[in-house]
């Protein structure tokens, strides 16, 4: 049995929250929690989720300020990136720079690898970095879909004007790391609506084919 994603759109940055469950066991993995954490414990007693696995894909506030919330109420395996730990580490003068409310980071983060794979009921969950929007800038990928964060979105790509940023690295982590991927594959990104590698590799103005020849 495969794992289902589903969303939930939390914020006022419209950010894309994702549930990982195994459909047998209820096994969850839940992703990038930023605003709204009180939406997703909802939604995990609501289904009788069991969580099992707390995944950033990067360390910036809007996807992290309500994991702590997440692990304190269900508990679970906490990973990031090592390279976005001086992110969580800045993570209350993140929210001040915005304007947004103090947050603390979740307890005891697990590194996440490149091409690590981690296991949910049985299943594994690849793991990709992507620096470029953040050092530490990971997608995860399991069989035809893909969470990508901030990396890749419909018609878009991650801002690289940030500390940590650099467009080069994004570039290339797209090209060399996702669109290698295989064209069907659903992309699930941090924000606005889904995509697939195929859509983007064509037709992305920032890293598509059409952008070689501009």
């Amino acid at each position: 049995m495969t794992l289902a994603i589903h969303a939930l759109h939390l914020g006022p940055l419209d950010n894309n929250t994702y549930l990982v469950v195994h459909e047998g066991t209820r096994e969850t993995a839940v992703v990038d929690v930023g605003f709204g954490p009180e939406a997703v414990l909802e939604t995990i007693a609501r289904r009788k989720l069991v969580v099992r696995l707390l995944l950033n894909t990067h360390a910036h506030y809007d996807h992290v300020a309500g994991m702590r919330a997440i692990q304190q109420a269900c508990g679970g395996d906490y990973y990031l990136h090592p390279a976005d730990r001086p992110l969580l580490d800045h993570l209350a003068e993140q929210g001040a720079a915005f304007d947004f409310p103090p947050a603390e980071p979740p307890d005891d983060a697990h590194d996440l690898a490149d091409r690590q794979s981690i296991a949910l009921a049985g299943e594994a969950i690849e793991v990709i970095h992507t620096p470029g929007h953040s050092p530490g800038g990971v997608c995860f990928r399991h069989g035809r879909w893909l969470i990508s964060g901030d990396t890749l979105f419909l018609g878009s790509i991650g801002r690289t004007d940030l500390p940590g940023g650099s467009f080069e690295e994004l570039e290339r982590a797209i090209r060399e790391r996702l669109f290698v991927l295989g064209d069907a594959v659903q992309v699930h990104p941090g924000h606005g609506p889904e995509t697939t590698i195929g859509e983007e590799r064509m037709h992305n103005p920032f890293v598509g084919e059409n952008a070689r020849l501009a």
